[in-house]
């Protein structure tokens, strides 16, 4: 089942989509794609698509899951990606976080923020918890993920290293947590350990990878975070990129306003942003 959420940016409508890739309104049966819709979507597929009213013209999709209180990344989490950092892979996941206000939808513009010189691209594998999950053991650790989405880890390379603090300065910033533009059960998803990724700036294609050489893998993380903090429906973890950054580049590569930049997931759909100057 695929899950999206469609219309103006704080005023979005939970829709789903179609064998035929149509998107369909889901409104009459739940108010969001968030919180405790979540926790049983046995009962979203259970409604036959054909029975749902099919949404007319293009609507903007937003961020395909509401309500999120925690949007977690997880660091240096594909071996050829720390290789290209000049970094080893890290004995634990390397925990950050970016705020819920970089939540946006999958193809709304990357705002570059004033005084930035080091705006990059990530894309990565996300996950969405559907069940609350606290002391979660590795085995169990599936029954807590609603499903899977894609996502844009857009960074400032500068505010994330070199100035003092801690990365989520460099991460956090409006617009730069595109996430969508749906959320995809892991029934539909097959096999998320081994999913192609890739991503272009103006058309050249510049990571082409796979969820294959990811170190810390999903059922793990969800247990490994759920030792040190609960984790709740509609939390967003972000599972780290493969090589081919701005950063990794020789000389360094980064966005600037009027660029675009696309990128998708197998079976996960694909986001497309303009690059754009903040006022």
């Amino acid at each position: 089942m695929k899950l999206a959420r469609y219309g103006a940016r704080g005023a979005e409508k939970p829709g789903l989509i179609d064998a035929d890739g149509k998107l369909r309104d889901l409104s009459g049966h739940v108010s969001d794609i968030a919180g405790d819709v979540l926790t049983d979507l046995d009962k979203l597929k259970s409604i036959d698509p054909a029975s749902l009213p099919l949404v007319e013209g293009e609507p903007r999709f937003g961020a395909c899951v509401g309500g999120t209180r925690k949007f977690i990344c997880i660091g240096l989490n594909y071996a050829d990606h720390a290789a290209e950092s000049g970094m080893d892979v890290p004995p634990e996941p390397v925990i950050f976080a970016k705020f819920t206000s970089a939540i946006c939808g999958p193809n709304d513009p990357i705002i570059i923020p004033r005084n930035s010189v080091k705006t990059d691209w990530e894309v990565e594998l996300g996950f969405v918890i559907g069940k609350t999950a606290k002391y979660v053991k590795e085995e169990d650790a599936m029954d807590h993920v609603a499903g899977f989405c894609l996502i844009n880890d857009v960074s400032e390379r500068e505010f994330q290293a070199e100035r003092a603090g801690q990365w989520v300065k460099g991460k956090s910033s409006d617009n730069f947590g595109p996430t969508g533009p749906w959320l995809v059960t892991p029934d539909e998803v097959g096999d998320f350990d081994n999913l192609g990724m890739w991503l272009e700036v103006n058309g050249e294609r510049v990571q082409d990878g796979s969820t294959a050489t990811m170190v810390y893998r999903v059922p793990f993380l969800v247990s490994y975070l759920s030792q040190f903090f609960t984790l709740e429906p509609g939390d967003i973890i972000s599972t780290g990129t493969p090589p081919g950054v701005g950063l990794g580049f020789k000389p360094p590569r980064y966005l600037k306003a009027g660029d675009t930049v696309e990128l998708g997931i197998e079976g996960l759909g694909t986001q497309k942003q303009l690059c754009v100057a903040d006022d």
